[in-house]
Order: structure tokens, then sequence, then C-alpha cells
């Protein structure tokens, strides 16, 4: 126990079936007096806050719900600076574990809790970044579904035979997960690679059609989206705009085998829409107004930054420094971006910025010089271009190489 000594522990609350046995567990197997719960609102549906306040009450436990929707929504505007994605989607769960386990550790301390708890098994990424938050902490850590090597069989008997308030042991034929950026859908049959996924499995996302099309102008201010057709919205707004817009053209979704941290291949499918259309045309407007040797170099800059969120990371020292690069980089990331939403896709068809780095008269096929340098003076460069590359050829045609190797055989 820690030194606050109050045998009460703060336990991450959903009313679904892991975090409901947990409690009994909580008290039976780890002997804790008092277990609170504490559901952190990160833009789920209302009405996983109604389930879990329903359920809280039917167990008797002190519940408390925080609102960090603006927070999250913040920091997703944030990784669309860094062009944030995970083997190709953009990262949604990993960006709001670590603001959900955040606000679980203030409620705890101001409870006086000695412990705080959660749900995740032993083999998927939560537990990982939930626990990077809390063990920077001076409460103890507890993780029953892991600790006690619990199965899904089991807990459904187990709360069955609690009699504890769930239905039937599962919330329904898949499990989803779902935030103001992302909604992920797993399990059941969709574990299986080969299994075509129905229609019904998608909420956020209309089917892609293709039979009409729309435009849709994107504003930004040093790299972070303000605006949707010139109309200045907050963070949450925002994206709850684009996430309407993009979805009804069925833009924002995918399905993928994802290798998580613990090295685990699992099939995934996640839905999207506002953050599908803001990489789109976040990363449209760097490439007018960034340089070549700036893009290739955020390339590596955004990977690093991303897998650190993948990883629930943000808060280590290497973020901080990845940090000062795009934010010097983002102070020229402002204007405007038109986005063409049709047929599943999103696609930038128009840029604009007082920032670019883009001279039309020299680029147009109809002028003659470059700001004063002549067609002519790139004759020398071409000459010079590739040379390394024909004398190494010129050397290897010369060289008398044995015939065996030649063969592909080795010199005995």
């Amino acid at each position: 126990m820690s030194e606050n000594d109050t045998n009460t522990v703060a336990l991450a609350f959903s009313g679904g079936l892991d975090t409901t046995v947990c409690v009994p567990l909580l008290e039976e197997e780890y002997d804790y007096d008092e277990v609170i719960g504490v559901t952190v609102d990160v833009g789920q549906p209302d009405t996983e806050f109604a389930e879990a306040r329903e359920t809280a009450d039917a167990l008797g436990l002190e519940h408390f719900v925080v609102d960090a929707r603006e927070e999250f929504a913040e920091l997703c505007l944030q990784s669309v600076r860094a062009n944030a994605d995970y083997q190709g989607y953009p990262l949604g769960t990993a960006l709001a574990r670590p603001v959900i386990a955040s606000a679980i550790l203030d409620v705890a301390r101001e409870e006086g809790c000695d412990a705080v708890a959660h749900g995740c098994t032993g083999k998927g990424n939560d537990q990982l970044r939930f626990e990077a938050v809390w063990r920077d902490s001076e409460l103890n850590v507890i993780a029953p579904v892991r600790e006690l090597g619990l199965t899904r069989e089991y807990e459904i008997e187990y709360a069955a035979k609690r009699d504890l308030p769930v239905e039937g042991g599962n919330e329904g034929a898949w499990s989803i997960d779902t935030n103001l950026w992302s909604r992920s859908i797993e399990g059941d049959d969709l574990e299986d690679p080969s299994y075509v996924p129905p229609e019904e499995i998608y909420e956020w996302t209309d089917p892609p059609s293709g039979t009409d099309s729309e435009l849709v102008e994107i504003g930004f201010e040093d790299g972070y989206a303000v605006s949707v057709d010139g109309e200045q919205l907050d963070a949450i707004e925002l994206i709850e705009r684009l996430n309407a817009l993009a979805g009804s053209h069925g833009i924002g979704r995918t399905d993928m085998m994802e290798d998580r941290m613990l090295g685990l291949k699992v099939r995934e499918n996640y839905e999207h829409p506002a953050a599908t259309v803001l990489l789109a045309a976040h990363d449209a407007l760097e490439g007018l107004v960034l340089t070549q040797e700036e893009r290739s170099t955020k390339t590596s800059i955004d990977q690093q930054w991303s897998e650190k969120a993948y990883q629930g990371l943000l808060s280590a020292p290497l973020v901080d420094a990845l940090s000062g690069f795009i934010d010097a980089t983002q102070q020229r990331v402002t204007g405007t971006v038109t986005v063409k939403l049709d047929g599943g896709h999103a696609r930038p068809v128009a840029r604009e910025s007082e920032y670019a780095v883009y001279s039309e008269s020299a680029a147009s096929f109809n002028t003659e010089t470059v700001d004063g340098i002549e067609q002519a003076d790139a004759t020398g460069v071409a000459k010079y271009h590739g040379y390394q590359d024909r004398l190494a050829r010129a050397a290897t045609e010369e060289t008398d190489v044995p015939e065996a190797l030649m063969d592909g055989g080795t010199d005995v």
C-alpha cells in the first residue's frame, strides 16, 4: 500500500463486462474496502454514459464522470500537425487512453485513493498506455483481468453467478470503442482475416457510392485546423462537423492487420471521417509551404512522433524534441485547402497560403527564365547529373570478374 493507506481504489469504469467484473474482484481478491468508478468523456455516445451510470447504481458504486472532450479534441488537432497515423490509419484510441488515464489519476488523488485499476487484458495495448501514466505516480497499479488470467468466458460465468448487472456478459457481437476522433470495431467474426465485414459494423460512414461529390474548405493557422467553409469553429465542433460531412460520403474506413506493441498481429476495423479529411488537407498545405528538405526531414520526425503516440508516451523527452521541430515548421502552415469529398475519398483539389514556396511564373512552361536563370544554364547540371552512376557502371563493366562468380558459383 502507498502512504495514503486508505484502502480505496479508483477503477477506470465503462459499465461493460470487464470493468463490472473488476468491482467485486477488487473487493474480494485484493481486499479493498472501497472501489470508486471513474468514467472519462472523450466523445463517446450518450448511451455509454447511461450504461455506466445504471451499472454503477446497481453495484452501489460511487461514480465520477469527467469531461475531457476539449483536452482530447485539442490533442487530436495537434496530432494532425504531426500527420500522425500508425500503419496507415489515424491514431484515435491511442491518443485517448493517456487523456483518460490522467483524468482518472486526478480523481484518485482528490478522493484519497491509494491505488488505480483498469480492466485491460494482458494482450492489448491499452494496459501499457494506462500504466505509462499511472506508474509515474505514487499510487499502486492493479490490473485484475491480466493478473488473475481471466478469459471472456470466465467473466461471463462469474457475472452470471454473481448476478452482476451486465447484459448476458456481452455488449453485442463486436467490441467497439468510440471517441471524438475514431471508432474501432473488432472481435467475433472480425478476428478472421478472411471474413468480409457486413455493412452493419459501420455507424459513422455511409456506403461509399461515388454518385455525388462535395467541396469543403479547411482553414489552418500554424498547422491547426480552425475553420470549415470559412466558419471559425472550436476543436470539438470542427471535428464533429467533419465527421458528419465526410461520413455521409463514406470517407474514413480502414480494414487492416495491425501490429500491436506486444508483437501480436490483429485484425482491426476503424472509422475516422474527420481525421481522414484533416490529415489529407494538412499534408496538402505542407506541400505548398514547406521546402523539399523540410518535408523530407519532417516525414521522419512525424513517424517518430506517431510511434510514441501509439505507445501512449507523448510525455517522453523525445517527444518534446520532436515537437520543437514540428512547431518550427508549422509557423508557416497557415492557409486554406479545398477538399473534394466523394465515393469514400477525400482529395485535396486546391490550396492557398501567403507562405507558399511556389512561383507560378517560374514553374510555367510559358516563361523562358526563372528569376534571371536561363533554361540553357541547366545544361551543366544535366551533364553532371548521374555522373558517379555512369562511372560506377563503367568500372563494373571493365572489371574482369571470374566466370564462376558471374554464374553465381563459389571460388573454392
